[in-house]
């Protein structure tokens, strides 16, 4: 599956390459990520390769991450235009000013003018909520993002990092009103964090949000420098914070992959991709790249095709354990079935259940 073999942003008709460019590394201001010559770099050859889709943030590397895409994409309109740019409101570049991140309609607006003069562009392709204010009523931040939508300034909407009760309320709220609604969803997800197959992607199928993770190799654990013999995160960014994942639970899986690995002549990391993006919800996988080689390498997972029983293995050893409600689901078809199948799902009745020959009272 090439870059330019694209899919649509889930109830969408928006267009979009199955790998993401994540540009949060753009930018060395944090005193780590890429300088802005091989930022570039990259940038060019995604888009030489056939992708289209590039994330960022107002704060990412300090707004230096929007400032590269602007000088190196932005300015060039017809470049530009072929583009997916995304970008996303709710961090707060002022100290001391409380209006200056979250979700109401001040900060809101500021933010979209502000990224607009970075990325040097008159428009947003995808503007995402990039986590949950719970100081400002949902409805004002969806009313402030359809003017924004009706102004021309965001063609389309996304979320990131918010509890799936809220989303599904935000998007019943905006479809009831005929506001512009959420089509994507942006969570972590990864062999390592699958917890939020329990709530988040269920909801993302329903309402038809399209997912598209971030952290697809947990930052790094999963690209295969991580081993029993190298087992310490030694380089900067949030691989110094995973240490503690460093496990007997996490060698299993990475010694499976090697195995899944070794019989693709592939690589860890590729596995680790290929799995999450045939996961059901997945759209598009946002992958960072510090470095060109790390591009090149990472997508081509791309070509990657595992076999069902790796993908099976794959899931058993990672199964997240659910919590309640859906810790119960396995024990509903029982309840609602009365030993049928339906759509290929069979349980014997429930104890609880009438047998043959009883009647109800």
């Amino acid at each position: 599956m090439p870059l330019d073999h694209y899919v649509t942003l889930g109830r969408s008709g928006l267009r979009v390459s199955p790998y993401c460019l994540g540009a949060m590394t753009f930018g060395t201001d944090l005193g780590w990520g890429t300088d802005v010559k091989e930022s570039e770099q990259i940038i060019d050859r995604y888009i030489e390769l056939g992708g289209n889709f590039i994330d960022t943030a107002n704060f990412y590397t300090k707004s230096h991450s929007e400032k590269i895409l602007g000088d190196h994409i932005g300015r060039h309109k017809e470049r530009r235009d072929r583009l997916v740019i995304a970008t996303k409101f709710s961090g707060n570049n002022y100290p001391g000013d409380p209006n200056g991140g979250g979700s109401g309609r001040k900060s809101v607006i500021a933010a979209c003018e502000q990224s607009l003069r970075r990325l040097q562009t008159d428009y947003i392709d995808l503007y995402w909520l990039h986590n949950w204010d719970a100081h400002t009523p949902i409805e004002e931040t969806m009313a402030t993002l359809e003017d924004l939508v009706r102004s021309g300034k965001v063609r389309y909407l996304g979320v990131s990092d918010t509890p799936a009760w809220k989303i599904a309320e935000a998007n019943v709220i905006a479809r009831f009103r005929g506001w512009s609604a959420f089509i994507g969803l942006q969570i972590e997800y990864s062999l390592l964090e699958r917890t939020v197959e329990q709530e988040l992607i269920p909801m993302a199928q329903e309402l038809g949000l399209g997912v598209t993770p971030w952290s697809p190799l947990k930052s790094g654990l999963l690209s295969g420098k991580y081993t029993r013999k190298n087992a310490q995160p030694q380089d900067g960014g949030r691989g110094a914070f995973m240490g503690h994942l460093l496990n007997e639970k996490t060698f299993v899986l990475i010694d499976e992959l090697e195995k899944i690995a070794r019989a693709h002549d592939t690589t860890v990391a590729r596995v680790a991709l290929a799995w999450l993006q045939v996961q059901p919800g997945v759209t598009s996988t946002i992958i960072g790249a510090r470095t060109l080689k790390q591009l090149e390498d990472n997508l081509q997972a791309l070509d990657l095709r595992l076999q069902p029983a790796e993908v099976a293995q794959l899931n058993e050893l990672t199964k997240p354990k659910l919590i309640f409600p859906a810790s119960m689901q396995p024990l509903f078809p029982a309840i609602h079935n009365g030993g049928t199948t339906v759509n290929g799902v069979y349980a014997p009745s429930s104890p609880f259940t009438l047998q043959p020959g009883e009647k109800p009272y």
